[in-house]
């Protein structure tokens, strides 16, 4: 039933916004109204912003809500189902702009049924219907693509098992509290973190580390690896691309608007992503791809077995994709959400007060789950060009602002710690020397930043990387309380794997193969006692590192380019596969089934894929007929035209995504290094100082001439003197003896040696490639 007064006063609210404040600020009051909004007697308020309608010149009467109510049990659990669902359009009501109706009667969904689905739809002046989602739904059980669910939002933070976290955050004098950032980080991509590729599979990962260390029972290695953070940042758990060429997640079989009734088939959404590749619209949803229940009370489950951590919480950080939008994203945004084409798809229209105000709100509800921290992925992209100036500006404006909103749980508000990915000058080509990775810490003094060895183009596994960083790492000592530091990262690993090994002189001392060395070069206890032992600010480690499994660019849902995505990142295979790997019988079973039985069946198609790909300039029709004339054959399907080279390019996403899933390679695992290395971040957390700068009377430096080996000495002094930490550390080179007298005189005696275990200093000692130790003494230096 639509509640006419209270849809009129809903109008005359907004209406008084715009007159009474600026455009920008009226346009953030109304965005907090968008979407739709249960309230506690039962009545739903829905508002849109659909500029398109006045600028297609369609009459505002023909602007509806269109309503799905299911008339059966939805299985969120069956991979497809087709349900009758009964089919409401409901007229909004006009305001400039804007379109708002108040009903009463609607079912609200939460942990146990399905809300009702909504959407926008409209009849332009020739008949044709189209369609507009929520931009701000609460939950996209079937994406954002897909018609939203009206969801009681305000229910799931009332029940939710961590306020007690909440309550106890200090807070200042006018009851608000800040979050303080983590000692330490752990980055995670749900989909690949735990065998049941969700949320609610690493919930009980989590607990159960939780529940063996209250009743003091041992870790698994795979266990170990998750543990001794007190962060853990997710890889984004945004609505994201879907498949190109379908099928449709939520399809309506005979669409007419209108209709009592509507048969859909539902299909279980299943596109895989790294996360990265968003379309903005339903931002402020999770995910269902990574919801085995498909009820956003997963995400909180999750936040709150984190909370309720035993020893001390665990702070979760949320990645916000908001520097560009996918292309696919056209079909879903009007046209002043986009401000033109970029590298990754589409730049967004930041300047315009709406587009302005909806993107923080989205970012505001999504924190809303309960997050700690806000990391900004690409914040160098969040800029315009200024035309009086004639130059670029960066809009840090914005990304102050989206850092500083504060979030609400259950009536307590607290304002979250902000990191930010800030390259800038990137992508110019010396951005690598010239990004001072500083330029949002030295306007906000409670923001981070990813540091420069963290950013994405690092590659520990090539000679003489350590030394040519050198004057990096000072930095980092000196001036890096406030980046988030270490080299083993989703972009990091990425990049890495990308490299041509043929093209770069690789440090042959990490490993036999090429996979030893990717994994030992992020992995390695040496580059670990660095970091968290040593170094300042907050060191960021990867789950696919820790458990050393595969890493890459994860995207199935393309079509027109999937052959060249799979040419772009063919040269992973040679990082991360080898025979032995290849034939596990759980391992690339989409691609032997296609007749590439062996590894070099595959790299044998994969470099003569990369040698007609340049000469064809990426054309894959001419590629294919190459293939067909090449001797020896290729292995895969025959004959090999078009469309048999994209469903090549798709079994080899889908079967990258599932090798790249950590549960699979814990077998694998070295029980003595997953214990060092639970034990080095331990020692971060027994002494969070080390967290600030270097001081006036502590050291780093490596011994000089180098003479083939990167020996690096450091002492760092307790600020209330009580302790000292002594680093020493062969970073790269040949095997060598040091003296430490020689190598630190100004260390003195009576130092412990801690890591990688405890025993006395010896004098002298010989360090390999990538081993150290750390050694602390108590009392005054």
């Amino acid at each position: 039933m639509v509640l006419e007064a209270e849809t009129a006063a809903l109008c005359e609210w907004a209406r008084q916004q715009r007159a009474q404040k600026s455009p920008f600020e009226a346009a953030r009051a109304i965005a907090r109204r968008l979407g739709a909004h249960v309230a506690d007697g039962g009545t739903t308020a829905f508002g849109f912003w659909l500029p398109e309608v006045r600028e297609r010149g369609i009459h505002p009467k023909c602007v509806f809500l269109e309503l799905f109510e299911p008339l059966g049990e939805v299985d969120f659990h069956l991979p497809m189902q087709e349900l009758p669902f009964r089919r409401h359009l409901v007229p909004l009501v006009c305001d400039d702009d804007y379109y708002w109706v108040v009903l009463s009667g609607l079912t609200a969904g939460n942990r146990e049924r399905v809300g009702a689905l909504y959407w926008v739809r409209c009849q332009d002046n020739e008949g044709n219907w189209w369609t507009r989602p929520d931009y701000l739904p609460w939950s996209s059980p079937f994406g954002a693509f897909a018609p939203a669910e009206l969801y009681d939002r305000a229910r799931l933070n009332r029940e939710r098992a961590d306020l007690g976290y909440f309550q106890g955050l200090p807070r200042d004098a006018d009851g608000m509290a800040w979050i303080e950032p983590s000692v330490n980080l752990l980055e995670i991509h749900p989909p690949t973190a735990c065998a049941e590729t969700s949320l609610a599979g690493l919930t009980r990962i989590f607990a159960g580390i939780a529940r063996k260390l209250t009743e003091g029972k041992p870790l698994t290695p795979f266990e170990q690896c998750y543990a001794g953070y007190d962060g853990v940042q997710l890889m984004p758990i945004e609505p994201t691309v879907t498949f190109e060429n379908g099928p449709s997640f939520f399809e309506i079989h005979d669409d007419q608007p209108g209709a009592d009734g509507a048969l859909v088939t539902l299909r279980r959404p299943t596109a895989c992503n790294w996360g990265y590749d968003v379309v903005v619209s339903g931002m402020s949803a999770v995910n269902p791809r990574l919801l085995e229940s498909s009820r956003p009370d997963e995400l909180v489950d999750f936040i709150a077995t984190l909370h309720t951590f035993p020893g001390r919480p665990i702070k979760v950080v949320f990645d916000l994709v908001y520097g560009h939008a996918d292309n696919q994203a056209l079909t879903l945004l009007n046209r002043h959400f986009v401000a033109g084409p970029n590298m990754y798809g589409q730049n967004l229209n930041y300047r315009h007060p709406v587009v302005r105000a909806i993107l923080l709100e989205m970012a505001a509800r999504k924190m809303g789950f309960g997050a700690d921290g806000l990391r900004v992925d690409g914040a160098q992209d969040f800029n315009y060009w200024d035309e009086e100036g004639s130059c670029l500006v960066h809009d840090d404006e914005f990304l102050l602002t989206m850092g500083h909103q504060p979030i609400a749980i259950a009536g307590m508000q607290y304002r979250p710690w902000t990191i930010f990915e800030d390259g800038r000058p990137w992508p110019r080509e010396d951005y690598q020397l010239s990004s001072s990775y500083r330029a949002l810490i030295e306007q906000d003094p409670r923001a981070f930043q990813w540091g420069p060895l963290t950013f994405a183009h690092n590659t520990p596994f090539a000679s003489a990387f350590w030394i040519s960083k050198w004057w990096r790492l000072e930095e980092s000592a000196f001036l890096g309380e406030k980046w988030i530091s270490g080299v083993a990262n989703h972009d990091t690993r990425r990049r890495g794997a990308q490299t041509d090994p043929h093209s770069v002189s690789i440090n042959r001392r990490l490993g036999d193969t090429l996979p030893d060395i990717l994994l030992n070069a992020y992995d390695h206890i040496g580059f670990n006692l660095l970091f968290h032992a040593f170094l300042p600010g907050v060191p960021l480690d990867f789950i696919n590192t820790n458990v050393r499994a595969p890493w890459g660019f994860l995207r199935n849902t393309d079509d027109r380019y999937a052959v060249k995505v799979m040419e772009e990142e063919w040269r992973s295979m040679l990082w991360q596969i080898d025979e032995q790997r290849y034939q596990r019988p759980d391992f690339f079973i989409r691609l032997k089934e296609l007749g590439f039985l062996t590894f070099a069946d595959l790299e044998y198609f994969m470099q003569n894929l990369a040698r007609s790909m340049l000469a064809t300039q990426n054309d894959v029709a001419r590629v294919a007929q190459f293939f067909d004339s090449l001797a020896p054959s290729v292995a895969g399907p025959k004959p090999l035209d078009v469309a048999a080279m994209s469903v090549i390019a798709r079994a080899w996403m889908d079967d990258m995504h599932a090798y790249c899933n950590v549960a699979l390679h814990q077998e694998d695992l070295d029980a003595a290094q997953t214990a060092a290395m639970l034990a080095v971040r331990h020692f971060r957390q027994d002494n969070p100082w080390l967290a600030a700068n270097l001081g006036d009377k502590d050291c780093f430096y490596f011994r000089r001439p180098v003479d083939g080996t990167v020996l690096v000495a450091g002492l760092r002094r307790h600020p209330e003197n009580t302790r000292q930490v002594l680093l020493l550390l062969n970073l790269e080179g040949e095997p060598a003896t040091l003296n430490v007298a020689d190598m630190m005189p100004q260390a003195g005696s009576g130092w412990r040696q801690v890591l990688p275990d405890e025993s006395p200093l010896p004098p002298k000692l010989t360090l390999s490639n990538g081993e150290g130790l750390v050694a602390v003494r108590n009392g005054p230096a």
